[in-house]
């Protein structure tokens, strides 16, 4: 098992910054890849970064590429995304996921943070 907790989410100016921060514990070393989603009311979640365990891949959603950008500290087990000149269209839930060794996908997930950009 591998729990997932979200922090960070909240309501900034477009233009502006934040910093999710997702604490990961359990079976840590059988994940291959964590990763950020988002979720707006009605439509389907997307992916907006990944992250391998060793820190040494990532990669982006088109959508977010050069303002986005996803680290994580294995020390810590945290993952975070720093998310810089947002726009009101990175509104949404977003969620923290775990890919582990064998899955077919991400299989595990936290509850979610949310982020509202405002003009």
């Amino acid at each position: 098992q591998v729990q997932l907790v979200e922090s960070g989410g909240g309501r900034v100016q477009a233009g502006g910054s934040l910093r999710l921060s997702c604490a990961a514990s359990g079976r840590m070393f059988d994940v291959y890849k964590m990763g950020w989603f988002r979720q707006t009311p009605g439509k389907d979640r997307e992916f907006v970064a990944t992250i391998t365990k060793s820190g040494d891949s990532t990669d982006y959603a088109d959508s977010v590429k050069g303002r986005f950008t996803i680290f994580r500290d294995n020390a810590k087990s945290t993952v975070e995304l720093q998310m810089n000149s947002l726009k009101l269209e990175d509104t949404a839930t977003y969620y923290c996921a775990a890919y582990q060794y064998g899955a077919s996908g991400y299989n595990y997930w936290g509850q979610g943070t949310q982020v509202i950009v405002s003009s």
